[in-house]
C-alpha cells in the first residue's frame, strides 16, 4: 500500500480481527457472510503513516489486504479515519458507519468536522435517513431506518409528505428521524443520509436561502440541541438503500400519516 499516493484504504473490524483493504469491493467480498455476527464496522482513510506501515511489516503485514488481531492494533496506528458505509452485495447495508446544490457552497472551502465515534451505549442511534419525490415538487414522502451503533436495527419509520419538493422531503425525513430520538430517549446521535444540502446545510457549511428551507434547517438544529451528542454524515446514495426503500414506500401514504415497525431482530 503505498501511503503517498493518497488512495483510499478501508479499516474494518469483524469481531477481534481487524483487515485493511485497497477497496471497498475486497472488503466487502471478505467480510459480508455475516455482518452481525460478530458486527462489523469500516474505516476510511487516505494514508498510512510510515511509522504505521514499518509496524504492520513486522506482523508480516507487507502486501495489501492486511490481516491483523485487534489486540495488536494500537490507537496510533491509524490517522484520520472516517466511519464509511457498509453494504452487503446482496444491496442490504448494516452498520456505517464516514455533499445537492440549491445554494452551492460557499466560496470557501469547508473544513468538515472530525466525528467523535458514538459511546457503546443504549443511548446511542444512528438515523439513515432519506426522502422520494414523484416529480419536483410531486408527492413524497419521508424514510428512516434506525440502528444501535453496533448496526442492529431499531425501527423503520416513514411518512406521506404528500407534495413537496425533493429537499424538503430529504430534511421532512431527518426531521422524523430526530423526533423518533428525541421521544425514545436517545442522547448520543448520528445522522447519515445522502443529501449534500441537507447534511451541509445543518452544519452551517453551506448558506441557506430558501425560506421554507431555512425553517425547516431551524427545526433540525433546535431538536439537534436536545441531545448531548449530535453528527451528520453525507453518504453515497448506494449506501442509503433502507432509508430510500423507507421514503418510496411513504409516498403512498396519506399525508401525516407516520408508520413505525419496530424490534427487528440484527
Amino acid at each position: 500500500m503505498d501511503s503517498a499516493s493518497g488512495d483510499p484504504f478501508y479499516v474494518v473490524r469483524k469481531g477481534d480481527v481487524i483487515g485493511i483493504y485497497n477497496n471497498l469491493a475486497d472488503c466487502q467480498a471478505q467480510v459480508s457472510n455475516s455482518v452481525c455476527d460478530p458486527s462489523v464496522t469500516v474505516y476510511k482513510g487516505y494514508s498510512l503513516r510510515k511509522d504505521t506501515e514499518e509496524y504492520l511489516a513486522a506482523r508480516g503485514l507487507k502486501n495489501a489486504p492486511y490481516s491483523i488481531n485487534a489486540a495488536d492494533a494500537k490507537d496510533e496506528l491509524f490517522d484520520d479515519l472516517a466511519p464509511c458505509p457498509f453494504q452487503q452485495p446482496d444491496g442490504t447495508s448494516t452498520l456505517k458507519r464516514p455533499q445537492e446544490m440549491e445554494t452551492g457552497p460557499s466560496t470557501k472551502h469547508p473544513k468538515v468536522a472530525e466525528q467523535e465515534p458514538l459511546p457503546d451505549s443504549h443511548l446511542s442511534c444512528i438515523l439513515e435517513f432519506d426522502g422520494a419525490c414523484k416529480g419536483n415538487p410531486g408527492k413524497s414522502g419521508a424514510g428512516v431506518v434506525v440502528r444501535r451503533s453496533d448496526g442492529a436495527m431499531i425501527a423503520q419509520l416513514r411518512e406521506g409528505l404528500g407534495i413537496a419538493t425533493n429537499n424538503a422531503a430529504e430534511y421532512r425525513a431527518l426531521l422524523l428521524g430526530l423526533r423518533y430520538a428525541a421521544k425514545k430517549g436517545f442522547k448520543y446521535v448520528r445522522a447519515q443520509g445522502d443529501s449534500k444540502l441537507v447534511c451541509n446545510q445543518v452544519q452551517d457549511l453551506w448558506r441557506v436561502r430558501n425560506d421554507n428551507m431555512a425553517d425547516l434547517c431551524k427545526k433540525v438544529k433546535d431538536l439537534k440541541g436536545s441531545f448531548l451528542q449530535f453528527q451528520i454524515n453525507h453518504v453515497l446514495r448506494e449506501f442509503n438503500a433502507d432509508a430510500d426503500a423507507q421514503a418510496n414506500f411513504a409516498v403512498e401514504l396519506p399525508v401525516g400519516e407516520i408508520q413505525e415497525q419496530s424490534n427487528f431482530p440484527c
